[in-house]
């Protein structure tokens, strides 16, 4: 099937407008590019949550609204219906600038956008014990490695980033059998289910994405396991008290893949949430960020262990 590609030029300002009289038309599912100001401007505000963006790649030199509709007969009228809307704005007097409300149509060949990223994910040897094995492959015939399957869904945490990866190898060295592991930022759960099929008794992983948690408990259950030793939160452990104390307690390991900014302030919460002599494995730090982890987990009271880098990213490997 094709699909029409109808694309309208606007201005920040314009995108609601716009999403409206679209909607009006019959549209939906809109996607939307905002300009590289108002990108930047949500990622200065949101700060805390990332360390890295390519400031040339973000936003569009001209915000505009795309919406995408089968072509097919009876929908013709639609397209028309939709054109005829932005005529409409465009003679409009709203009080603000709307840009010139260009509008386009492309015929754009089906793509099947929720599994075409499937292709660039396959099986990946990590460490000396684990495969990753993404849950649409086929298990190796002969191996001598920990599967651990996985979906990622919409939650981070693949294995195939730096920073998964080295946690992950950290995993394989400090993960005892019986141990009770506290996996903070658990994204997918990648790093807490592995902790569990790597010996661990006990996991519980916490992540601020609702999502997270929905992602994480059905990866779990594709390896088999499921509540009685996974328990996951939901919640921003530097903020919520409540979840503070729903967690505490003494871990033999302490994982997080987060940001520099959460591991700074998460360093004091964590070395209370380690037993004497715990791991306490942080990842996600860019080089530029790494004196001051080092600094925070140092003031925090862990001792540094070893450190990982690749390509500008790095793991910390230290201990209450």
């Amino acid at each position: 099937m094709k699909w029409y590609e109808i694309t309208v030029e606007t201005t920040d300002a314009g995108i609601e407008p716009v999403c409206g009289a679209l909607t009006g038309a019959g549209l939906s599912g809109f996607s939307i590019e905002e300009s590289r100001e108002r990108a930047a401007a949500f990622l200065n505000e949101s700060a805390l949550y990332w360390d890295f963006a390519d400031m040339d790649r973000i936003g569009a030199d001209t915000p505009c609204v795309k919406a995408y509709l089968a072509q097919l007969p009876e929908n013709e009228a639609t397209l028309a219906a939709a054109k005829a809307a932005i005529a409409r704005l465009r003679s409009l007097e709203l009080g603000f600038d709307v840009g010139t409300l260009a509008l386009t149509v492309a015929l754009r060949d089906e793509e099947d956008w929720a599994n075409n990223w499937k292709q660039y994910y396959k099986p990946l040897p990590i460490g000396d014990r684990l495969l990753v094995l993404p849950s649409w492959e086929e298990a190796p015939e002969k191996t001598a490695r920990t599967i651990l399957r996985l979906d990622p869904g919409m939650a981070f945490g693949t294995g195939a980033h730096h920073t998964t990866r080295m946690c992950l190898e950290y995993l394989e060295q400090t993960v005892r059998p019986g141990a009770e592991v506290l996996d903070l930022g658990c994204g997918s759960g990648i790093l807490s289910i592995a902790a569990l099929l790597l010996g661990a008794e006990d996991a519980v992983a916490v992540d601020i994405d609702p999502v997270a948690e929905r992602i994480a408990r059905e990866n779990a259950a594709m390896n088999g396991i499921y509540e009685a030793h996974y328990h996951i939160k939901t919640g921003d452990v530097l903020t919520d008290a409540g979840l503070q104390r729903l967690i505490e307690g003494k871990y033999d390991l302490v994982v997080a893949n987060i940001v520099a900014d959460v591991i700074l302030r998460l360093a004091p919460l964590a070395k209370g949430y380690c037993k004497p002599g715990a791991p306490f494995i942080v990842s996600g730090i860019i080089d530029e960020r790494l004196d001051e982890v080092r600094s925070a987990l140092r003031n925090a009271g862990f001792s540094i262990e070893d450190e990982k880098n690749a390509e500008g990213w790095n793991a910390l490997l230290s201990r209450a």
